[in-house]
């Protein structure tokens, strides 16, 4: 069984570490993976020996909280449950920080203003008003450590069930330097007791309280602001939510009356007038309009929708009045679907994020143990104690591992979300991650290369008859027909304006063709063994034919019970993007090889048209799943391009499956990416999504790992025998704050991310 659960109390990838190692221990637990942007956690487990209760237990006992995750019936309550609390987070981190700022400005006003000679009351001043000196700074600092406790509870609590984690080290930091404060009041104290002026001036410098104080403030801003651009990540989806109407008008017993939309039934008959959003997904019945579709697929351009067309929830009315029967509401609606994929992609964990969380797992335990060396070593060279002191807590302060837990899932959650406003629905981090390593792409010809459907490319005409006429008798025969190919010439006479004959005896020969009567006159449509058979000359345009032929079309001969009046040429088409999508492939040093069930001569025809590298032509769609092992066995990694349906296997063998064409469809469990649009550019924007994805998190890591290699040396005092280099904890809190927000910004950048080609929408 696979659950999701929502985890509180998690503050860096160390957290996260120690939760999914608290629930791997349960038997039954088959997987686990937490996500510290989300704050969820996804759980496969054997229910017949465990269950939600005792997950929630285990995360709990190790310093958590945990509750089930319940996914809304619809996308308003979805919205509640994914951005409030946010916002509540927000809210509080807000509070904390006023709070902490109103009182630390004072704390080092009374602190530090005498080194800038600002005026103090006399009261303040001099060594025998030392003791009041310091209790001030002592009540200013007890209101920080108080709405910041939270702190010291999740990370003594994290320390003692041995996991500890960043609050951790905030947390003994800050302690340090509190208790240290308290430790100097007494000895100021007994300095002032027994008349030793030199005592009392000595712990009158070194009070420490404004670095308890300050810490605190500081990394509770830095979260403010870490928590706001967290905020922003899934902004993408936040907006497609918005866009879902919160009503619905519903014909019931004959009449219109305005329902929730939650209570839209399947069947219901909707009525959307301009400028309205499409509440659930259904089926035109009544009128017709122009939908724009932008939100979901990412198309700029209005699409026009008549009855019979399907028609998605949160796309926009622009300008006709319809009805609609409902098709799919609630959890089933296209929208719900693409929520549920990207919450998933987002929860979800790349390889490269494993990596960063198990060093994290260990980075933690390491620092604290760096810190009380590095206090016990300098004590024995003979510092002092309050030196050593401040060398333990600047190391505990700047070596908190935040930046390296927000590396990865920040960026992979922009990541997706970019994907999802551009109609590219990434499943899994690992997915968004493998595609920037493919090195060969395998197509599916039909319905991704091409058009998926036979249009008439080529009209020429015989024994001077007009097109005109031959499209009017041609389409008369063919109206009858369920062909494929017929369906082609009766969509080009519509085009073209033309009306359809009444036909008498038609009569189809199988392999062959089509005999009709029309007007009383027989009329023959068919390939060239009919007309070789009715007797019909058709010499003079063999070369027109074999030309078609090489070209990947099929020629259909049209003549009377004499002479031959022309030839239709119908084929496949090649999508207008097809050739700039293989060419950026190729680009990109991608390997492009065509795979389809189509014949030789055509399959040749089109790779020579687009410059594909290789074809394989003829193929089953069972055997589709051996080409792809085949190149795989060869050491390339193949993504593999194709309609969904027929070849669900070869896309779920392939390090990538990317389903193009899935329109309304989401939910192709074959695939690890779904594209909105049949287009084949958005494959290629999915790529280089990938790569700038896969980028951002290496600059991301680097500046982690940069970050804390060098501020632990500068820390830990390696620097201050030869250059007197020493990092006070207050910068020491600044910086680990600030690398944080970095790292978060540099992720954010993804959201500037445009495909480079020239279709752009």
């Amino acid at each position: 069984m696979n659950q999701r659960f929502n985890v509180t109390g998690m503050t860096c990838s160390s957290c996260s570490a120690n939760v999914e190692k608290a629930v791997k221990k349960l038997s039954g637990v088959e997987a686990v993976n937490v996500n510290l942007i989300s704050n969820s956690m996804t759980v496969d487990y054997d229910d017949a020996h465990m269950n939600g209760e005792v997950i929630i237990k285990a995360v709990e006992d190790a310093g958590y909280g945990a509750s089930i995750f319940v996914r809304g019936s619809n996308s308003s309550k979805q919205i509640e449950k994914a951005v409030n609390p946010v916002e509540e987070e927000i809210k509080e981190m807000k509070h904390r920080t006023i709070i902490s700022f109103a009182f630390l400005l004072p704390l080092m006003y009374v602190s530090m203003g005498h080194m800038f000679n600002f005026p103090h009351p006399s009261w303040l001043v001099g060594p025998e008003n030392a003791i009041s000196f310091a209790f001030v700074q002592l009540i200013l600092t007890l209101p920080v450590i108080y709405i910041n406790r939270k702190y010291y509870q999740v990370g003594f609590k994290a320390l003692f069930h041995g996991s500890p984690n960043m609050d951790s080290l905030i947390a003994m930091g800050s302690a340090a330097a509190l208790i240290y404060g308290i430790f100097a009041i007494f000895r100021i104290g007994y300095g002032l007791g027994h008349n030793n002026l030199n005592i009392v001036n000595q712990y009158t410098k070194d009070l420490y309280f404004e670095s308890a104080a300050m810490i605190l403030a500081l990394i509770t801003f830095g979260k403010l602001l870490e928590i706001k651009a967290k905020g922003r990540t899934s902004e993408a989806i936040t907006k497609l939510m918005d866009l879902a109407p919160k009503t619905a008008s519903v014909v019931r017993d004959g009449q219109e009356i305005e329902v929730p939309v939650e209570e839209v039934v399947i069947d219901d008959i909707i009525i959307v007038r301009p400028g309205q959003s499409i509440p659930v997904d259904g089926i035109i019945i009544e009128g017709s309009s122009a939908i724009d579709q932008s939100a979901l697929t990412g198309e700029s351009i209005p699409v026009e929708k008549n009855i019979g067309d399907k028609v998605i929830a949160a796309t926009i009315n622009k300008t006709g009045f319809f009805k609609f029967k409902a098709q799919k509401v609630g959890d089933d609606t296209t929208l719900a679907q693409i929520i549920q994929l990207v919450e998933d992609a987002s929860s979800s964990k790349a390889p490269i994020a494993k990596m960063a969380d198990k060093i994290s797992g260990i980075f933690v335990p390491v620092v604290i143990s760096i810190a009380v060396i590095s206090t016990i070593v300098w004590l024995l060279l003979g510092q002092s104690f309050e030196f050593a002191l401040s060398i333990g807590i600047a190391i505990l302060v700047i070596s908190c591992p935040c930046a390296l837990g927000l590396a990865t899932p920040v960026a992979i959650m922009v990541g997706t979300g970019k994907g999802a406003s551009n109609g590219i629905l990434i499943k899994s981090a690992e997915a968004l991650e493998t595609l920037h390593t493919i090195n060969t792409v395998v197509l599916d010809k039909t319905g991704t290369i091409t058009e998926g459907r036979p249009v008439v490319t080529d009209v020429i005409t015989a024994n001077g008859e007009t097109e005109q006429n031959l499209l009017e008798i041609a389409a008369s025969i063919e109206k009858p027909s369920e062909h494929p190919l017929a369906e082609a010439i009766v969509e080009k006479a519509k085009e073209a304006g033309i009306s359809f004959k009444d036909v008498d005896e038609f009569n189809a020969i199988s392999g062959r063709g089509i005999v009709a009567i029309i007007d009383g006159k027989q009329y023959i449509a068919g390939n060239l063994a009919l007309m070789n058979d009715r007797k019909i000359n058709v010499k003079s345009f063999q070369a027109t034919s074999d030309d078609f032929a090489m070209e990947g079309k099929t020629p259909l001969y049209f003549a009377d019970d004499k002479k031959l009046l022309g030839i239709i040429a119908v084929a496949d088409v090649v999508k207008p993007t097809s050739r700039e999508a293989i060419d950026q492939f190729k680009a990109m040093g991608i390997n492009v090889v065509m795979l389809t069930g189509d014949n030789k001569k055509t399959a040749e025809a089109i790779r020579k048209q687009l410059h594909i590298d290789r074809v394989v032509a003829e193929v089953l769609p069972q055997d589709k799943e051996k080409e792809i092992r085949s190149i795989q066995g060869s050491g390339k990694k193949v993504a593999m391009i194709g309609d969904g349906i027929n070849d669900a296997p070869a896309l779920a063998r392939a390090d990538v499956g990317i389903a193009i064409g899935a329109g309304t469809d989401v939910a192709i469990e074959s695939a690890d990416i779904v594209l909105m649009k049949s287009d084949l550019l958005d494959a290629v924007t999915a790529i280089q999504l990938s790569k700038a994805t896969i980028k951002n998190i290496k600059q991301n890591l680097f500046w982690a790992f940069f970050y804390n290699s060098l501020g632990i040396p500068l820390a830990a005092g390696v620097f201050f025998t030869a250059f007197g280099w020493k990092l006070n904890p207050m910068f020491g809190a600044a910086a680990m704050s600030m690398s944080s927000v970095f790292v978060v910004s540099n992720a954010l950048r993804l959201k500037l991310f445009k495909p480079k080609h020239a279709n752009i929408n």
